[in-house]
């Protein structure tokens, strides 16, 4: 199919979906509109005018949100797309993200008077070793245990919780902080806002920067024509003499790796500090991301800010109407069920043309 006309079927398929879930809110709500309205308008900021007559911008709170939640969602989209190249299906993204941060924080917090062109890149690579060392192992236990890869991952996602929480309680822990934290990074580790009122850093720059050096990786070098080989047919890729163990391993290093860079963008660019009760689950929405995406990497920037998108204005809707966030919950899951389903939006049309076909004829 070419480009044109997946985009045109995955902006069909969004666009059923919204009708779908406005019916929904029709059926929940006094006032459908406005939380419709709000769904699809409360990312975006608004430009007033102020009392002394000067145009100022307001909701950049959400407005920033929609660009953070997008950083961190086109990250751990690479940590599910990545790994697909190799047909293997990871959901280890969780965890490795939890250690990127945890290393980024670690690293950050032992530099002392280290200068920020040292300490900044320091922890960052320490991210990205910290979640691919966390994704190498599932990518060894499959390649020599042949263990389930799914199961792996959502097993070591559990481990690197508590192993973040033992670490951060017993480890990291700020004694002066009244609750459970690590003490404030130091100002040369962390990134600077570029929106006012916001926390969005370079890291919104070095997301799509990350998305081209993947894509780069696995088009143009030896090691991403071994891993798509490998997942096309691991058979004829041994024949081959491609080594079809190291490229899977390696496949689920490299998806670690930027899950880790998400790790760095919670606790170095967002938070800037790291909390025991960090909340788990926003790695998994990196499978969303990749579906969204037909596991196609150039398309995850886009992907991410559609399903950050949802994500904010849900929050806006539950804030200012009668509608629970749950709807958006449907209206996402309707979303990914006609993406996915290569087959559902064509019969669609089929059966409009042959409908339309009929009433010409009747007439």
């Amino acid at each position: 199919m070419t480009p044109s006309r997946e985009g045109a079927r995955i902006a069909l398929a969004v666009g059923a979906a919204l009708v779908l879930g406005f019916a929904v809110m029709a059926c929940v709500s006094d006032q459908p509109w406005a939380a419709f309205r709000a769904l699809v308008t409360g990312p975006l900021p608004s430009i007033e005018r102020a009392a002394d007559g000067h145009l100022v911008m307001r909701r950049l709170v959400r407005f920033g949100a929609w660009l953070q939640d997008a950083t961190t969602l086109t990250l751990v989209g690479l940590a599910v797309a990545i790994p697909f190249r190799a047909r293997q299906f990871s959901l280890g993204a969780d965890g490795q993200l939890f250690m990127g941060a945890l290393a980024a924080a670690a690293v950050s917090l032992g530099l002392g008077g280290v200068p920020a062109v040292v300490a900044l890149p320091l922890a960052f690579l320490a991210a990205a070793l910290g979640g691919a060392a966390w994704g190498l192992l599932p990518g060894l236990l499959k390649t020599r245990f042949e263990a389930n890869e799914i199961v792996t991952t959502l097993m070591l996602n559990v481990v690197a919780v508590q192993v973040y929480r033992l670490v951060v309680g017993r480890v990291l822990n700020d004694p002066t902080a009244g609750f459970i934290t690590t003490p404030p990074l130091p100002d040369v580790a962390t990134l600077a806002p570029l929106i006012a009122r916001t926390n969005v850093t370079a890291m919104a720059l070095v997301a799509p920067a990350a998305v081209a050096a993947a894509l780069f990786l696995l088009r143009r070098t030896t090691l991403g024509y071994e891993i798509g080989l490998a997942g096309a047919n691991p058979w004829f890729a041994a024949r081959a003499g491609v080594p079809v163990a190291r490229a899977t391993a390696l496949a689920f290093a490299l998806g670690g790796a930027f899950a880790g860079l998400a790790g760095f963008h919670v606790s170095n660019a967002l938070l800037k500090r790291l909390p025991v009760d960090l909340t788990p689950g926003i790695g998994l929405e990196g499978i969303v991301v990749a579906l969204l995406a037909r596991e196609r990497v150039a398309a995850l920037p886009l992907a991410a800010l559609g399903y950050a998108y949802l994500r904010v204005g849900a929050q806006a809707m539950e804030r200012t109407t009668d509608v629970p966030r749950e709807v958006v919950l449907v209206i996402q899951a309707l979303i990914i069920l006609f993406v996915v389903s290569d087959r559902l939006v064509p019969l669609a049309l089929g059966l409009a043309r042959r409908a339309g076909a009929r009433i010409r004829g009747a007439a």
